[in-house]
């Protein structure tokens, strides 16, 4: 069985209706990064790091998975599937994709301030401030912020190392770990670039870009995989 590795990004999630954490003005929903996405914006005020969280969690839980997401599963019939996503929301899970693995962390979750192996399922919608791990810390948001750590990346890498094919969707890969991630493939993976916006450039050989919204062409490019299968 040939192996995919999937790379989605903002793009996929915006055609369910879910905002864009960085919109064209600089500003996540009206706050700057430093202050709603920073470890220093958590120490200088937990209290607004909560709340804007807490407004994107009741947002992503009352979207859907749209066609791209479910067209995703179809892969699985035939392809050994493997998400790797930017994004935070659950869509991919919701959809039905089995192998989905989050690089900068998860809305639903929450984990420890002073140990990050320490993590939790979020059954509310809301976070609040006194509400402790097992070792007494206040709980975060399990999402990784600016100027820390993607752990996750090292993981996603050897899968990059044993792809068939390569389906880049919904994102610019400009932001780095992210980014990199591309150097890892074989040079015999088949690339494709799902976004409307794209900025890869094709070698014309084994990288197709495809500048429609996902929802559009994953289908399309779904059913000629398995077809050539």
């Amino acid at each position: 069985m040939k192996n995919i590795v999937i790379l989605t990004g903002a793009g996929i999630s915006a055609e369910s209706g879910i905002k864009t954490f960085r919109g064209s003005d600089g500003l996540w929903e009206n706050h700057k990064v430093t202050d709603v996405a920073t470890p220093e914006a958590w120490q200088r005020d937990p209290e607004l790091v909560l709340r804007f969280y807490n407004e994107r969690r009741k947002q992503i839980r009352l979207a859907q998975p749209n066609k791209a997401h479910r067209a995703l599963v179809d892969l699985e019939k035939r392809f050994n599937v493997n998400v790797v996503t930017q994004n935070i929301d659950d869509l991919h899970e919701r959809a039905g994709s089995s192998k989905v693995m989050h690089l900068h962390g998860e809305i639903n979750q929450s984990r420890s301030s002073i140990d990050s192996q320490l993590v939790y399922e979020i059954d509310d919608v809301e976070m609040k401030m006194g509400k402790m791990c097992e070792l007494k810390s206040q709980l975060r948001p399990n999402i990784v912020w600016f100027g820390e750590a993607v752990p996750m990346i090292e993981s996603a890498i050897p899968l990059m190392h044993k792809a068939d094919f390569v389906i880049v969707i919904g994102t610019s890969l400009q932001v780095y770990p992210a980014a990199g991630l591309l150097d890892f493939a074989s040079p015999m993976a088949k690339i494709y670039n799902i976004d409307p916006n794209s900025v890869m450039k094709s070698n014309g050989d084994n990288i197709t870009i495809i500048k429609q919204n996902a929802g559009v062409a994953l289908p399309v490019l779904v059913q000629q995989l398995l077809a050539e299968s």
